[in-house]
This record gives C-alpha cells, structure tokens and sequence, in this order.
C-alpha cells in the first residue's frame, strides 16, 4: 500500500506527515531518516486500525489516480 508523504525542511530537519491519515507525523534530522520515521509512523497507525476495527468487516478499495 502507498501513502503520500509531506516532507518539510525545517531549521531542526525535517518533519513529515501522511495528510491521508489524520494525525500522522514523524520527523527526522535528515530526509532519509524523516521518510523511515514517517513509514514507521504509518505502519503503526495501521495497526492500531486493525485493533480498533477488529469486530467490524474492513474493506480495500483500488483507487486509479
């Protein structure tokens, strides 16, 4: 699965975000560490989907872009 990923220069590195999932963020003091942080973050937040969603039918859907 691929999620965009918003990286922004900072003065302490880098922050990144994934705007489809709210509340995602990481940071890292180079891109390359920001962008390993942010697949860990999202990893993560998945997981904690899966929990919450246990008891409930979940779904994946294609979307062409």
């Amino acid at each position: 699965m691929k999620f965009a990923v918003v990286v922004n220069k900072t003065e302490y590195g880098f922050d990144a975000h994934c705007p489809a999932l709210k509340g995602c963020h990481s940071q890292g003091d180079t891109l390359e560490e920001a962008l390993d942080n942010i697949r860990d973050a999202i990893e993560q937040y998945m997981e904690a989907l899966k929990d919450l969603n246990r008891d409930r039918t979940v779904y994946e859907v294609e979307v062409a872009v």
